[in-house]
């Protein structure tokens, strides 16, 4: 069997070519970009060469340019204090404020340098006695690459989450980011358009002293937008061992696409089986529980939930029906939660689901109402683990491949003899074969 594996609309922000001569801060591209670094081991007062690199992203933001590109080198960038003091226990400040925009084509790129790791820790903000951003980007045209971001603090008990990075700017990509053991979401969209979040992961995070209850508010993703910011991709992520939920739609009032995305073990304390705060793989909207008359609709496809607390992919109260297509729920409470509010305030099921798969834990709940159809639970055939190549739920956290796509993993893809190969329906998707498989995977004979 030839495996094949969806390609989507794989956006990635191009980088003019550059020639980096050694010693040098810049040579010119065909756009005339500028290369700068920076090192754990730098001086602000130095050249920002690769001989002489500075030593922060804020006095390299000052000085690049929409175009330019700074290489972040390897090793510990560890944070002490914010960007200005706390005005009260309930302000908010930032550690990395990058408030310098690029332009279409020609964004500001802080990327790891090639075969290294930047890790940021801002495990050392102690002092600091209001809700932390640890890199705040307010800048539309950034690019991040590479970056770790890691011990983004609670302080105090008056607030709900901190945050790894802070999103309100628009145009921006996040790319190969490792989010993790924060105590808040690893990544989080407050507002802006155009985002995109690529080939990153987030995982076991845990919001400790979280005012409405410890593990409430970590969750891996979160896009929490406002109106008129359409455009916001979550494209082959994952989120893992976070206290809350892995993808948090929530309160986002501009559509949010997911896609080739996997979340599992959400919903407990990092590292335990013991239950913490929501512990939903993907929450795909709602606003607090009550209808709104300008709801927004989302969709999630290719992707896969397992092993998380409570449902792999749930509605949440949303307000009207999103798109769930070619997905794969297995061993999750339930698998697929349709609950939905109408104009009147009533629960009722809202979703348009096709080509998924349901296996293991409770399949389905809250579906009456729901436009479902050509799903594992609603073809007349039976599923088992002989069905698939693998149902081993160990291993989702493998290495990325170079490229930073996800690892290629026999688990949860179906095996040659599956009866759910071919079975789906049209949806306006790539597919392989007489019509699409069921789940998230797509197989060729």
């Amino acid at each position: 069997m030839k495996r094949f594996t969806r390609t989507l609309l794989v956006s990635a922000v191009l980088v003019s070519p550059v020639v980096i001569v050694a010693g040098t801060a810049a040579v010119s591209s065909a756009a005339s970009a500028t290369v700068y670094y920076v090192a754990p081991n730098g001086n602000d007062g130095a050249a920002g060469t690769q001989a002489a690199p500075w030593a922060s992203i804020a006095h390299a933001q000052s000085v690049a340019q929409a175009g330019d590109t700074v290489y972040v080198r390897g090793g510990t960038y560890a944070f002490t204090r914010a960007t200005s003091t706390c005005a009260s226990e309930t302000a908010q400040v930032d550690a990395i404020t990058l408030n310098k925009s690029g332009s279409s084509g020609s964004p500001i790129r802080y990327w790891a340098y090639p075969g290294e790791r930047p890790l940021f820790d801002f495990s050392g903000m102690t002092g600091v006695d209001c809700r932390i951003k640890g890199i705040d980007v307010t800048g539309s045209y950034v690019h991040l690459k590479g970056l770790e971001v890691t011990g983004v603090r609670q302080n105090n008990n008056k607030n709900h989450e901190s945050w790894g990075i802070w999103v309100t700017g628009s145009n921006n990509t996040f790319e190969q980011i490792n989010a993790h053991n924060n105590m808040g979401p690893g990544l989080f969209i407050q507002n802006g358009g155009g985002n995109l979040v690529l080939n990153s992961d987030s995982h076991d995070n845990y919001d400790p002293l979280t005012s409405n209850g410890a593990g409430e508010s970590a969750d891996g993703f979160g896009a929490h937008i406002s109106a008129n910011h359409p455009g916001n991709v979550f494209r082959g992520d994952r989120a893992w061992n976070n206290s809350d939920d892995g993808f948090d739609l929530i309160n986002a009032f501009s559509s949010v696409l997911i896609e080739n995305s996997w979340t599992w073990h959400n919903g407990y304390l990092p590292g335990t089986n013991t239950a913490s705060g929501n512990g939903n793989g993907f929450k795909m909207g709602g606003y607090g529980g009550g209808y709104v008359s300008n709801g927004v609709k989302h969709t999630i496809r290719f992707s896969v939930a397992f092993n998380n607390r409570a449902s792999g992919f749930y509605a949440n109260h949303h307000t009207l029906a999103n798109d769930y297509f070619d997905n794969t729920s297995y061993n999750n409470h339930p698998d697929y939660n349709m609950l939905g509010v109408n104009s009147s305030g009533a629960a009722v099921g809202l979703g348009n689901l096709r080509n998924n798969i349901a296996y293991g834990g409770t399949l389905t709940s809250n579906m009456s109402g729901t436009s479902a159809s050509y799903n594992s639970w609603n073809i007349g055939v039976t599923v088992s683990d002989s069905q698939f190549q693998s149902v081993s739920t160990s291993g989702w956290d493998a290495p990325r491949q170079s490229d930073g796509s996800l690892p290629v993993l026999p688990y949860l893809r179906l095996a040659a003899t599956s009866t759910l190969i071919d079975k789906g329906v049209n949806v306006g998707l790539p597919y392989s074969g007489s019509a699409p498989d069921l789940g998230a995977f797509e197989t060729s004979k």
